[in-house]
């Protein structure tokens, strides 16, 4: 029995904050309690998504296929987010890396270089001097710079977190940098049809099945679209098809998909090859954009280095030909 499953499971658990947590479902359990309530108690742990596959599970007595393909689902979620990760770290420790680069060459060694010509009493020439010139504002105001910087990126997660009107707005920036819009809607749409075919096979209406879908893919056109096709059109009575055929945000591929699952009957099978397809092209994508940011990265750096070399070279040159 389920109640039996816990035991072990509290047996078998050695951290302390999941054996409370099964020891508060046996307790809910033993005082006659529904299995999902304790989970909808840590809606902050537990998505919508995973509370409404327990529900439906424990409604139809399915408790045990919806807990195998969560099972799945989980770890191809995992495997998704580590291809993701593994595909961006090396670019993002570039960045990191030349950022630094230039904060030291920009803050440190170019005000020290122009002081000294300063002090040399040296006339160097305009694009020296000009170089030198933010050299020494950044050395005098670097610090309070990096601090404002710093609280500005801070700002603007904690106002993208909050703010409906600031994700649009980086969304709509997003989408007009090609790569990055392509990356973005491929996520948005695998992580939609892995959880709707979740959710479908748990035995859930799709129209409920579409609402919790549109809160959980983090895409703002995404979900304002899944909410339309399930308001506007499901329920009014339009085909799952026809309704998937008015939002331009799906490709054609994706709408014809869903029609013809719905005629054939099998809609969760569809979405579940949809989510692998889309985890592939995810891959790929991300593989394409790699390839252009790391020698685009290396380019600017190089430039920058290489201008402040200039601006050095240069006068200690001119200074070498007058002796």
């Amino acid at each position: 029995s389920l109640l039996q499953a816990i035991n072990i499971l509290i047996e078998d658990f050695k951290k302390s904050t999941v054996r409370s947590f099964l020891v508060e479902i046996r307790s809910n359990l033993e005082k006659g309690q529904p299995f999902y309530a304790t989970f909808a108690k840590y809606p902050r742990i537990f998505s919508q998504v995973y509370i409404n596959l327990v529900k439906a599970g424990e409604t139809s007595g399915n408790l045990e296929d919806v807990f195998e393909n969560l099972t799945v689902s989980l770890s191809k979620e995992k495997m998704l987010k580590d291809q993701v990760r593994g595909a961006l770290i090396y670019p993002i420790l570039l960045l990191a890396t030349s950022v630094l680069i230039l904060i030291f060459l920009v803050t440190f060694a170019l005000p020290k270089i122009a002081g000294v010509f300063m002090e040399s009493g040296f006339e160097p020439p305009l694009f020296s001097k000009i170089v030198f010139s933010i050299g020494l504002f950044f050395g005098k105001f670097g610090i309070f710079i990096l601090i404002a910087l710093t609280g500005g990126i801070i700002a603007l997660f904690s106002l993208y977190r909050t703010s409906l009107l600031f994700k649009k707005l980086v969304a709509a920036v997003m989408n007009e940098i090609p790569l990055v819009k392509d990356i973005i809607q491929k996520i948005a749409l695998q992580r939609f049809a892995a959880t709707l075919s979740e959710l479908i096979k748990a035995g859930m209406p799709i129209t409920d099945a579409l609402d919790i879908t549109a809160d959980t893919v983090g895409h703002v056109e995404l979900k304002q679209a899944l909410l339309r096709i399930s308001r506007e059109g499901l329920a009014k009575g339009l085909t799952v098809g026809e309704a998937f055929k008015r939002e331009p945000f799906f490709p054609r591929t994706v709408v014809n998909l869903m029609a013809i699952s719905e005629k054939a009957g099998h809609i969760e099978e569809v979405l579940n090859t949809l989510a692998d397809f889309y985890a592939s092209e995810i891959d790929s994508s991300l593989k394409t954009l790699v390839s252009f940011l790391e020698p685009a990265m290396l380019l600017l750096i190089g430039f920058v280095i290489g201008v402040i070399a200039l601006a050095i070279i240069v006068p200690i040159y001119q200074l070498t030909t007058q002796f």
